[in-house]
């Protein structure tokens, strides 16, 4: 039994009463009676019962000369009794007994009430807790989905560990997978920036012993610990009086370690710390991510060097079967790629634009040497052969899925404005404007390079070239744009 309250003058009785339950029956004090049987329990006279029942003794030296037990029970469940004494023997009559009676009951109704209201007022702040947490959760689950900046996901995590927690200060010690030195990442609630210099081995400090161990490291009285961190000036000036550090593992990795910091004495309980390791766990999460996406832009960026280099040697080797135009590939992509951002044209299509003009000439793969590298004119039959190289080269290309884009160029770049071009004789704005873009610089670069059938043009000629074939070969925006974007800025 738990005394919880009394009043009168006991003068030290209470503490000699023996408040446990035995199996002893022998005269048991009129308290545990009561709560053994369930019943009132009424001694008229304390003296008259066995010499060896100590609580006997102990009150006639006090002057109890009755006493009375009355259980408190609700539903059956007996859960404490009252207990009154008196200075006289005979002390309680029957009404008395019957009011005492119905106190008791009272008493124990009231006492049911209040437990269960504040059971009720525990239930609500333990749900109100619970929804804040799993808010909180949800809160960084959508910083995890929305960013992978991790400077956006630390500040999320930092706030709900802090102000969810109710914790003085918290970080995150970050682990690099190259060096397996733990270094900090992000920090909320610090006077000083001393742990913004941490560097530790794994094992090294409590940090380094939570990932090591993988488990949760918990310190009490942090400023009586002997470490070389805690009796700096600097740390000493934060005040922390108890410490958690949790290892962040995901797929059973360590990403670090988050640190939580409090100013004074904290004793939280089961609820608290699984909180703490499902924000942990969400770090990690996190950490996870942000590597796995680091790791597939990374693989990205190189397939797409890769590409972008595969298809350079395409290009020059293009270049090398033809000797007279080489370099030819590389100065018409450039000067392309150049109208193509002063027409306005996006990324994305300068991309495509770029591959398809290094490529334009990729179907002559199929045209014969003796026709491609003849010094004289063509007969009508080879010109024909010639014709087919735009057919080959959607042949050869438009199988390739990340290369089909980059069509527009080695397809249409031989069609003209008024329709008269091949292979498909498209006519105006049916034509690609990537090819129209190159058609122009194609032709520039062609006449002002020396082929096997005739000597390179002068620039004058074959300005005037282009100037007169506007609106037929050309489209006039096109040329107006060649004119004033790339002429006129070479002179």
């Amino acid at each position: 039994m738990r005394l919880v309250a009394h009043a009168g003058k006991e003068q030290g009785y209470l503490e000699t009463i023996d408040a446990t339950f035995s199996n002893d029956e022998s005269d048991r004090c009129p308290a545990v009676s009561a709560i053994r049987t369930g019943k009132s329990v009424i001694i008229r006279n304390v003296q008259s019962g066995s010499e060896s029942a100590p609580w006997r003794t102990e009150a006639a030296l006090r002057g109890f000369q009755s006493v009375i037990g009355l259980p408190l029970m609700e539903n059956s469940h007996i859960f404490g009794a009252l207990i009154i004494y008196a200075g006289e023997v005979n002390a309680f009559d029957r009404e008395e007994v019957e009011l005492l009676v119905e106190l008791a009951n009272d008493l124990a109704y009231g006492i049911h009430t209040l437990r269960t209201r504040a059971k009720h007022i525990s239930a609500e702040v333990k749900i109100h807790r619970q929804l804040e947490s799993l808010a909180a959760l949800r809160a960084i689950d959508l910083a995890i989905t929305s960013s992978l900046d991790l400077r956006v996901i630390f500040d999320v995590l930092l706030d709900k560990v802090t102000n969810q927690l109710h914790v003085d200060a918290a970080c995150v010690l970050l682990l690099n997978q190259h060096t397996q030195i733990l270094e900090f990442a992000a920090g909320r609630g610090f006077r000083t920036d001393t742990l913004q210099k941490t560097s530790l081995r794994l094992g090294e400090g409590y940090a380094g012993q939570a990932a090591l161990e993988r488990r949760v490291i918990r310190v009490q009285h942090l400023q009586k610990r002997d470490t070389d961190l805690l009796r700096t000036e600097p740390f000493a000036l934060e005040g922390f009086v108890t410490y958690f550090s949790v290892p962040l593992v995901a797929k059973g990795h360590v990403e670090g370690v988050l640190e939580v910091y409090h100013r004074s004495h904290l004793e939280p309980d089961q609820e608290w710390l699984d909180f703490l390791e499902a924000l942990a766990s969400q770090a990690a999460i996190a950490l996870d991510n942000a590597g796995l996406f680091d790791n597939l832009q990374r693989s990205n960026a190189i397939l797409k060097l890769a590409y972008d280099a595969t298809i350079e040697g395409w290009s020059r080797a293009l270049d090398l079967r033809d000797r007279e135009t080489e370099g030819h590939s590389q100065r018409v992509t450039e000067m392309s790629v150049k109208l193509g951002k002063n027409i306005g044209m996006s990324e994305e299509e300068l991309v495509h634009l770029r591959r398809g003009a290094l490529l334009h000439d990729i179907g002559k793969m199929g045209i014969p040497d003796s026709i491609l590298h003849k010094p004289r004119s063509l007969s009508e039959e080879e010109w024909e052969i010639v014709k087919l190289h735009p057919e080959n080269a959607y042949k050869l290309l438009s199988p390739i899925a990340y290369l089909r884009p980059a069509l527009d160029i080695p397809y249409c770049h031989h069609e003209k404005w008024d329709g008269s071009g091949y292979p498909r004789g498209l006519k105006g704005e049916q034509i690609p404007l990537a090819a129209r873009i190159f058609a122009v610089v194609d032709v520039w670069d062609a006449l002002r390079s020396n082929r096997p059938y005739r000597p390179a043009w002068s620039e004058e000629k074959a300005l005037e070239y282009i100037r007169s074939n506007s609106g037929s070969h050309f489209d006039p925006q096109v040329v107006e744009l060649f004119f004033r974007e790339v002429i006129e800025e070479e002179e």
